[in-house]
Protein backbone atom coordinates (compact mmCIF):
# COMPACT_ATOMS: atom_id res chain seq x y z
CA UNK A 1 0.00 0.00 0.00
CA UNK A 2 1.36 3.22 -0.52
CA UNK A 3 2.14 5.82 1.96
CA UNK A 4 -0.63 7.51 4.12
CA UNK A 5 -0.12 11.23 3.57
CA UNK A 6 -0.18 13.05 7.42
CA UNK A 7 -1.16 16.35 7.32
CA UNK A 8 0.24 19.25 8.75
CA UNK A 9 -1.22 22.09 11.06
CA UNK A 10 -0.95 24.44 8.27
CA UNK A 11 -2.37 21.90 5.36
CA UNK A 12 -5.12 20.96 8.23
CA UNK A 13 -5.87 24.61 7.76
CA UNK A 14 -6.09 24.75 4.12
CA UNK A 15 -8.29 22.11 3.90
CA UNK A 16 -10.63 22.74 6.94
CA UNK A 17 -11.28 26.31 4.56
CA UNK A 18 -11.77 23.80 1.25
CA UNK A 19 -14.17 22.15 3.45
CA UNK A 20 -16.25 25.22 5.08
CA UNK A 21 -16.42 26.15 0.85
CA UNK A 22 -18.15 23.11 -0.13
CA UNK A 23 -20.60 23.15 2.75
CA UNK A 24 -21.59 26.04 1.66
CA UNK A 25 -22.29 24.77 -1.79
CA UNK A 26 -25.02 22.39 -0.62
CA UNK A 27 -26.09 25.35 1.36
CA UNK A 28 -27.00 27.30 -2.15
CA UNK A 29 -28.24 24.37 -3.80
CA UNK A 30 -31.18 23.54 -0.76
CA UNK A 31 -33.44 25.74 -1.65
CA UNK A 32 -33.21 25.31 -5.33
CA UNK A 33 -33.19 20.85 -5.55
CA UNK A 34 -36.84 21.03 -5.44
CA UNK A 35 -39.70 19.02 -7.99
CA UNK A 36 -39.24 19.83 -11.32
CA UNK A 37 -35.48 20.72 -11.79
CA UNK A 38 -33.05 18.51 -13.84
CA UNK A 39 -30.15 17.10 -12.69
CA UNK A 40 -28.00 19.11 -15.21
CA UNK A 41 -29.65 22.66 -13.67
CA UNK A 42 -28.18 20.95 -10.27
CA UNK A 43 -25.06 20.30 -12.10
CA UNK A 44 -24.87 24.42 -13.39
CA UNK A 45 -26.24 25.62 -10.27
CA UNK A 46 -23.03 24.28 -8.27
CA UNK A 47 -20.65 25.34 -10.93
CA UNK A 48 -21.13 28.80 -10.92
CA UNK A 49 -21.47 28.85 -7.24
CA UNK A 50 -18.11 27.19 -6.98
CA UNK A 51 -16.47 29.12 -9.65
CA UNK A 52 -17.72 32.75 -9.56
CA UNK A 53 -18.98 33.35 -5.94
CA UNK A 54 -16.34 31.01 -4.16
CA UNK A 55 -13.35 31.48 -6.62
CA UNK A 56 -12.74 27.26 -6.09
CA UNK A 57 -12.11 24.92 -8.52
CA UNK A 58 -14.98 21.93 -8.98
CA UNK A 59 -12.52 19.17 -8.67
CA UNK A 60 -14.27 16.53 -10.06
CA UNK A 61 -14.54 18.30 -13.85
CA UNK A 62 -12.04 16.65 -15.67
CA UNK A 63 -10.93 13.95 -13.01
CA UNK A 64 -10.64 10.82 -15.02
CA UNK A 65 -12.11 12.37 -17.93
CA UNK A 66 -15.67 13.24 -16.22
CA UNK A 67 -17.06 16.07 -18.08
CA UNK A 68 -19.10 17.30 -15.00
CA UNK A 69 -18.96 18.95 -11.17
CA UNK A 70 -21.00 16.50 -9.05
CA UNK A 71 -22.61 13.27 -9.25
CA UNK A 72 -26.46 13.28 -8.96
CA UNK A 73 -27.53 9.72 -7.83
CA UNK A 74 -31.78 9.17 -8.00
CA UNK A 75 -33.06 6.27 -6.32
CA UNK A 76 -32.15 3.17 -7.11
CA UNK A 77 -28.97 4.96 -8.27
CA UNK A 78 -26.12 3.58 -5.87
CA UNK A 79 -23.07 6.42 -7.11
CA UNK A 80 -21.80 7.98 -10.22
CA UNK A 81 -25.01 9.39 -11.38
CA UNK A 82 -24.10 11.53 -14.22
CA UNK A 83 -26.20 15.30 -14.22
CA UNK A 84 -28.61 15.28 -17.21
CA UNK A 85 -31.04 17.97 -18.91
CA UNK A 86 -34.00 14.87 -19.10
CA UNK A 87 -34.21 13.92 -15.74
CA UNK A 88 -36.48 15.89 -14.05
CA UNK A 89 -36.78 15.38 -10.07
CA UNK A 90 -40.23 14.79 -9.10
CA UNK A 91 -42.05 14.28 -5.68
CA UNK A 92 -40.88 11.27 -4.12
CA UNK A 93 -37.79 10.86 -5.49
CA UNK A 94 -34.35 10.46 -3.13
CA UNK A 95 -31.42 11.85 -4.96
CA UNK A 96 -27.67 11.93 -3.78
CA UNK A 97 -25.76 15.01 -4.50
CA UNK A 98 -21.68 14.52 -4.54
CA UNK A 99 -19.84 17.72 -5.34
CA UNK A 100 -15.91 18.06 -4.44
CA UNK A 101 -14.16 21.30 -4.25
CA UNK A 102 -10.31 22.46 -4.63
CA UNK A 103 -9.13 25.88 -2.64
CA UNK A 104 -5.30 26.57 -2.40
CA UNK A 105 -4.45 23.15 -3.72
CA UNK A 106 -6.76 21.40 -1.38
CA UNK A 107 -9.60 18.82 -2.03
CA UNK A 108 -12.46 18.65 0.01
CA UNK A 109 -15.19 16.28 -1.02
CA UNK A 110 -19.26 15.38 0.35
CA UNK A 111 -22.41 14.52 -0.17
CA UNK A 112 -26.02 14.98 0.92
CA UNK A 113 -29.13 13.36 0.43
CA UNK A 114 -32.14 15.29 -0.40
CA UNK A 115 -35.67 13.83 -0.13
CA UNK A 116 -37.77 15.75 -2.93
CA UNK A 117 -41.52 16.65 -2.54
CA UNK A 118 -43.35 13.54 -0.42
CA UNK A 119 -41.34 10.87 -0.42
CA UNK A 120 -42.41 7.63 1.20
CA UNK A 121 -41.50 6.63 4.88
CA UNK A 122 -39.56 3.71 3.71
CA UNK A 123 -37.73 5.55 1.53
CA UNK A 124 -36.92 8.34 4.60
CA UNK A 125 -36.10 5.79 6.60
CA UNK A 126 -32.95 3.89 4.74
CA UNK A 127 -31.95 8.05 4.16
CA UNK A 128 -32.14 8.66 7.87
CA UNK A 129 -30.07 4.98 8.74
CA UNK A 130 -27.81 5.64 6.12
CA UNK A 131 -27.10 9.46 7.79
CA UNK A 132 -26.73 7.60 11.45
CA UNK A 133 -24.16 4.72 9.95
CA UNK A 134 -21.88 7.42 8.56
CA UNK A 135 -22.19 8.96 11.99
CA UNK A 136 -21.55 5.77 13.84
CA UNK A 137 -18.28 5.34 11.48
CA UNK A 138 -17.20 9.21 12.08
CA UNK A 139 -17.05 8.50 16.12
CA UNK A 140 -15.19 5.74 16.03
CA UNK A 141 -12.06 7.95 14.27
CA UNK A 142 -9.84 8.74 17.25
CA UNK A 143 -5.58 8.14 17.35
CA UNK A 144 -5.06 4.54 17.91
CA UNK A 145 -8.20 3.37 16.71
CA UNK A 146 -8.49 1.13 13.33
CA UNK A 147 -9.91 1.41 9.99
CA UNK A 148 -11.74 -1.99 10.97
CA UNK A 149 -13.34 -0.18 13.74
CA UNK A 150 -14.26 2.77 11.44
CA UNK A 151 -16.08 -0.01 8.94
CA UNK A 152 -17.31 -2.07 11.84
CA UNK A 153 -19.17 0.66 13.03
CA UNK A 154 -21.09 1.50 10.13
CA UNK A 155 -21.97 -1.86 9.17
CA UNK A 156 -23.40 -2.90 12.32
CA UNK A 157 -25.71 0.03 12.32
CA UNK A 158 -26.57 -0.64 8.75
CA UNK A 159 -27.63 -4.67 8.71
CA UNK A 160 -29.15 -3.98 12.33
CA UNK A 161 -31.91 -2.26 10.82
CA UNK A 162 -31.97 -4.50 7.96
CA UNK A 163 -30.09 -2.91 5.10
CA UNK A 164 -27.20 -4.18 3.03
CA UNK A 165 -23.67 -2.81 2.10
CA UNK A 166 -22.18 -1.91 -1.07
CA UNK A 167 -18.65 -3.55 -0.79
CA UNK A 168 -17.34 -2.31 -4.16
CA UNK A 169 -16.90 1.10 -3.47
CA UNK A 170 -15.31 3.02 -0.31
CA UNK A 171 -14.12 5.65 1.12
CA UNK A 172 -10.63 7.04 0.48
CA UNK A 173 -7.56 9.45 1.84
CA UNK A 174 -7.94 13.08 0.26
CA UNK A 175 -5.75 16.12 0.06
CA UNK A 176 -3.43 17.53 -2.71
CA UNK A 177 -5.36 14.45 -4.66
CA UNK A 178 -8.92 14.01 -4.56
CA UNK A 179 -8.07 10.02 -4.20
CA UNK A 180 -5.05 9.11 -1.75
CA UNK A 181 -4.53 6.08 0.55
CA UNK A 182 -5.85 4.84 2.74
CA UNK A 183 -8.95 2.62 1.41
CA UNK A 184 -11.95 3.47 3.70
CA UNK A 185 -14.24 0.54 4.04
CA UNK A 186 -17.65 0.40 5.00
CA UNK A 187 -17.42 -2.85 6.88
CA UNK A 188 -15.12 -4.52 8.45
CA UNK A 189 -14.12 -6.33 11.63
CA UNK A 190 -12.74 -4.29 15.26
CA UNK A 191 -9.01 -4.59 16.22
CA UNK A 192 -8.26 -4.75 12.28
CA UNK A 193 -6.57 -2.54 9.23
CA UNK A 194 -4.70 0.69 9.48
CA UNK A 195 -3.93 1.90 12.86
CA UNK A 196 -5.57 6.09 12.63
CA UNK A 197 -2.84 8.65 13.60
CA UNK A 198 -3.16 12.11 13.82
CA UNK A 199 -3.09 14.22 10.97
CA UNK A 200 -4.49 11.67 8.66
CA UNK A 201 -7.44 12.93 6.73
CA UNK A 202 -9.93 10.74 4.25
CA UNK A 203 -13.57 10.20 3.69
CA UNK A 204 -16.25 8.04 5.24
CA UNK A 205 -19.34 7.93 2.75
CA UNK A 206 -21.27 4.67 3.37
CA UNK A 207 -23.30 3.43 0.21
CA UNK A 208 -26.38 1.73 2.18
CA UNK A 209 -28.76 -0.07 -0.12
CA UNK A 210 -32.84 -1.27 0.59
CA UNK A 211 -32.64 -4.75 -0.74
CA UNK A 212 -29.98 -6.71 -1.37
CA UNK A 213 -25.87 -5.81 -2.20
CA UNK A 214 -25.65 -6.33 -5.24
CA UNK A 215 -24.60 -3.69 -7.90
CA UNK A 216 -24.24 -3.54 -11.56
CA UNK A 217 -22.75 -0.58 -13.38
CA UNK A 218 -24.96 0.77 -16.72
CA UNK A 219 -23.03 0.56 -20.25
CA UNK A 220 -22.56 4.70 -19.69
CA UNK A 221 -19.10 3.19 -17.98
CA UNK A 222 -20.12 5.81 -15.10
CA UNK A 223 -23.71 4.79 -13.31
CA UNK A 224 -23.93 2.21 -10.58
CA UNK A 225 -27.56 1.02 -9.80
CA UNK A 226 -28.60 -1.39 -7.81
CA UNK A 227 -29.47 -5.24 -9.53
CA UNK A 228 -32.38 -5.35 -7.71
CA UNK A 229 -33.89 -1.54 -8.21
CA UNK A 230 -34.83 -1.31 -5.03
CA UNK A 231 -33.47 2.52 -3.06
CA UNK A 232 -30.06 2.86 -2.41
CA UNK A 233 -28.67 5.91 -0.04
CA UNK A 234 -25.44 7.64 0.20
CA UNK A 235 -24.14 10.32 2.83
CA UNK A 236 -20.35 11.77 2.76
CA UNK A 237 -18.14 13.92 5.05
CA UNK A 238 -14.04 15.27 4.42
CA UNK A 239 -13.01 13.75 8.31
CA UNK A 240 -9.65 14.37 9.74
CA UNK A 241 -8.23 12.57 12.49
CA UNK A 242 -7.11 15.00 15.18
CA UNK A 243 -4.97 14.74 19.02
CA UNK A 244 -8.48 13.63 20.61
CA UNK A 245 -10.46 12.20 17.94
CA UNK A 246 -11.60 13.79 14.85
CA UNK A 247 -12.70 17.06 13.02
CA UNK A 248 -15.45 16.83 10.51
CA UNK A 249 -13.97 19.10 7.79
CA UNK A 250 -17.11 19.28 5.65
CA UNK A 251 -19.85 20.04 8.46
CA UNK A 252 -22.82 21.77 7.22
CA UNK A 253 -24.59 24.58 9.55
CA UNK A 254 -27.42 22.39 9.92
CA UNK A 255 -25.53 19.66 11.60
CA UNK A 256 -25.00 18.97 14.45
CA UNK A 257 -22.39 16.32 15.67
CA UNK A 258 -24.42 12.96 17.27
CA UNK A 259 -24.05 13.29 20.95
Amino acid sequence: MAKVILKSVEELSVMREAGRLLALVFQHLDKQIVPGVSTMEVNNWAERYIVDHLQARPASKGQYDYQYVLNASVNYVVCHGIPSDTQTLKSGDIVNVDITLEKNGFIADSSKMYLIGDVNPYAKRLVDKTYEAMWQGIQAVKPGATLGDVGYAIQQHAEQHGYSMVREYCGHGIGREMHEEPQVLHYGQKGMGLVLQEGMVFTIEPMINQGRAKIKTKRDGWTVVTSDKKLSAQWEHTVAVTASGFDVLTLREDEHIPA
